[in-house]
């Protein structure tokens, strides 16, 4: 994809059998068969597991106290033994501790950290403070174990297809783009403008959110990203999943007319349709990675994370 004198892309050792990998709960609590789910699974990979001292715990919504889920995160990155950071699920309160990693330890034994949702946030800090690439997606599902996988063990490089069935292919620009791809959930993206969120010029933006209430919340976030000059230098979007939206209209606007107002006017090509992000079994794809975007072919291909 690029030529042989251009600069080493940021990646990671990529995981053989024998490997461990860490278990934490950055966010919201897991269930224990989740987390018992996720072990047997790693092992089944050939994978040892190693789970935080906190995983399981619980303070209102969240895994436990800051503190303590901040420890089993900075802790599990400082460990030489393991080689990936695995969330046990998202939900809420990684954007409190997102500030607090320990990024000397992420930058001196690069290793990916999996998850999305509200692991965006970590995702976000990591790439602006240490460049290491990360994995947008989950273990639970045949397509999001599997791709997953590819990332973590294989090293060639993906191409994820535009599913013609999914309602923001309606909102695609012509055209292609090359660049890093960044990004990830909406609301995290918008939740760091002015508090943390990497600079976005060259990239191509990967957007995905869930429906929680009205057209207003993508509006909103979007218009936050846009007034704050987020967007200004981007070279693409690649837009994954927006489920709930489907079949909801608010006086004559859906999902594609707030899409079409905030992103066109970018003049920059949109990608619609991919199986990122929220809903059920959704596609891993690895975030900081040198990505090309073609309308044309309805194709997004990445350079692959692990060397």
């Amino acid at each position: 994809m690029t030529a042989s004198n251009e600069p080493a892309e940021p990646s990671w050792p990529r995981l053989r059998a024998g490997d461990h990998v860490a278990l934490v709960s950055p966010s919201s609590f897991p269930g224990v068969e989740d987390v018992e789910d996720l072990t047997r699974l790693l092992g089944g990979w050939g994978l040892k597991v190693k789970a935080g001292e906190h995983v399981l715990d619980q303070r209102g919504y969240m895994a436990g106290h800051d503190a303590d889920r901040l420890a089993d995160l900075n802790a599990a990155f400082a460990d030489p033994e393991v080689r990936a950071v695995i969330a046990t699920r998202g939900g809420a309160g990684a954007y409190r501790i997102s500030g607090g990693i320990d990024f000397d330890a992420v930058r001196a034994d690069p290793k990916p950290l999996v998850g999305f949702s509200d692991i965006t946030y970590l995702h976000l800090a990591i790439w602006r403070h240490c460049r290491v690439p990360g994995i947008h997606g989950c273990l639970v599902g045949h397509h999001a174990i599997a791709t997953a996988r590819r990332l973590l063990m294989g090293a060639e490089p993906s191409t994820y297809r535009r599913n013609p069935e999914l309602q923001p292919v309606s909102a695609e620009v012509p055209g292609r783009a090359r660049g890093h791809l960044l990004g990830g959930w909406l609301g995290a993206l918008a939740g760091m403008a002015g508090a943390g969120l990497p600079d976005l010029t060259g990239a191509i933006l990967m957007i995905e959110a869930e429906r929680t209430v009205g057209l207003g919340q993508i509006d909103r976030q979007l218009t936050q990203l846009l007034q704050a000059g987020a967007l200004d230098g981007v070279r693409g979007i690649a837009l994954g999943r927006f489920p709930g939206f489907e079949d909801y209209t608010d006086r004559g606007w859906n999902l594609i007319d707030v899409l079409r107002d905030r992103l066109t006017p970018l003049g920059v090509p949109v990608l619609g349709g991919l199986e990122f992000g929220h809903g059920p079994d959704p596609h891993a794809v690895a975030l900081g990675t040198m990505a090309e975007l073609d309308t044309e072919d309805g194709t997004l291909t990445l350079r692959p994370p692990a060397r």
